[in-house]
């Protein structure tokens, strides 16, 4: 394939790429934007096999063709409630091939045919990838294991880590000095070293984050995916590779602030691990009231006589797989003349999305499926709230209680209604570990279970 016809294929594959990123930004066009991508990688791929100076493209169609069933596999037969996982660990592969390209073209002879500025830029490009792939290849693999309940889910403190971080990364920059004042070969050294380091720190970055604040996690590892690419990307010189890791970067960053302000988190902090776990200041307000229960028939009843019902759903309604027989509730009830919404929290889940995903896949109306900060105003006018298997999400310690450590996280303002009903299997605390509020008000009413075996019955009262 000649230069300018690659070029315009990699200006075309980029152009599908940004369209899918833009595409992504509402439930209604994102089914567009995973085709424009889809569309976009496979021009790319064809583009750089059949490229100028590329040798062996029956090996590298066979691999593709077998990573390709593998990937297919797995996609098929990951739950949904796994999609945490699975992205996680996708981000380690990304952060692998880093690693991996980065030694390969430090052994490239070609490498070390080149002279003055440009053979200490190509050595700095090489460092820079394979310290990030690392990091994102351990940390990756430690926030998989968190979220797979491998690895330990409370945050690993100890005094001190932040020095020891520090330490390792001048340490780091260190290494790349010397690294890249080196002749031929003789800087393998120094950089098996640094390996070593950014893969401890991307392991004791993510150990020292709590599994409630995975999804930031997750999100921000996509971030370091994307700039590992793009590290990648100035190792082989493709500008392709450069402009869709930057892409993924950037997008990935972007999405980790937003996802930081939805829990009132520093940014910063997300970069450096251990965020979310300052130490409280008081003591927490004692929790007044006493919990109450109601069966199925009593919560069907005060759904027939209410007007207008938001749903809020959490990681609970993803495990017990309710999203389906709430969407027929939904239908059902709205066919009665009901008003039904949902209310959905950014973090809700353990992915940023989740929630959203798990309702598109049960069909329920994009419309209708309503952010935290668009709902949040109507919850007094609101007859009943249906809070199903979130928990965090709805505390109300976030707004009134300094002492609680999810204090200044925005959450959904679910006990303002006039009912509220929680769909719970027992009273265990959320992620953060903390007791909710919300349990003990007197418009608060529990109702224990699984949520897809509690809203069948519910169901069947409603259509009896």
């Amino acid at each position: 394939m000649a230069i300018g016809i690659q070029t315009a294929a990699y200006l075309f594959a980029s152009i599908l790429f940004i369209l899918s990123l833009g595409s992504l930004s509402s439930q209604e066009s994102a089914k567009r934007g995973v085709f424009y991508g889809i569309i976009g990688m496979i021009i790319a791929i064809i583009a750089t096999v059949l490229g100028e100076g590329v040798a062996g493209q029956t090996y590298i169609i066979i691999a593709i063709a077998i990573a390709s069933a593998i990937g297919l596999m797995l996609a098929r037969k990951v739950e949904m409630t796994a999609m945490p996982q699975l992205v996680a660990i996708l981000h380690s592969f990304v952060g692998l091939a880093a690693v991996l390209v980065g030694f390969g073209s430090y052994l490239d002879p070609k490498t070390h045919e080149l002279h003055g500025a440009a053979h200490i830029i190509h050595l700095t490009e090489v460092f820079i990838g394979i310290f990030i792939g690392a990091i994102t290849f351990t940390g990756s693999i430690i926030a998989w294991g968190k979220l797979e309940g491998k690895v330990r889910s409370k945050a690993l403190l100890y005094p001190g880590r932040h020095a020891v971080n520090i330490v390792l990364l001048l340490t780091s920059i260190v290494l790349g000095v010397l690294f890249a004042k080196q002749e031929g070969t003789n800087g393998m050294m120094y950089l098996l070293i640094m390996t070593a380091i950014a893969s401890f720190i991307g392991v004791m970055l993510v150990m020292a984050i709590g599994g409630g604040d995975m999804p930031v996690v997750v999100s921000m590892l996509n971030s370091y995916s994307g700039w590992a690419a793009s590290a990648a990307g100035f190792m082989l010189g493709n500008d392709l590779l450069i402009v869709t890791g930057a892409l993924v970067g950037s997008s990935g960053a972007i999405l980790s602030i937003h996802m930081c302000h939805a829990m009132n988190r520093s940014f910063f902090s997300v970069i450096l691990g251990g965020f979310g776990n300052a130490p409280v200041k008081g003591e927490a307000k004692a929790i007044e009231g006493e919990v109450t229960a109601l069966n199925h028939e009593e919560v069907s009843v005060l759904l027939k006589e209410a007007k207008t019902v938001v749903i809020v759903p959490g990681y609970g309604m993803a495990v017990a797989k309710a999203q389906y027989p709430i969407y027929d509730m939904v239908q059902t009830l709205r066919k009665a003349g009901k008003t039904v919404r949902f209310a959905i929290h950014p973090v809700a889940g353990r992915l940023p999305g989740h929630m959203n995903v798990l309702l598109a896949e049960a069909n329920v109306p994009y419309d209708i499926v309503l952010e935290m900060d668009e709902i949040n105003d109507d919850m007094p006018n609101t007859d009943v709230v249906m809070v199903i298997g979130a928990n965090d999400v709805v505390n109300p310690s976030a707004q009134d209680d300094p002492a609680s450590s999810i204090y200044g996280m925005p959450v959904i303002e679910a006990w303002k209604a006039e009912k509220v009903i929680i769909m719970k299997r027992s009273m265990s605390a959320g992620y953060s570990g903390e007791d909710n509020p919300l349990f003990y008000k007197p418009n608060s009413e529990m109702l224990y279970g699984d949520a897809k075996d509690s809203v069948e019955k519910i169901l069947s009262f409603l259509k009896a």
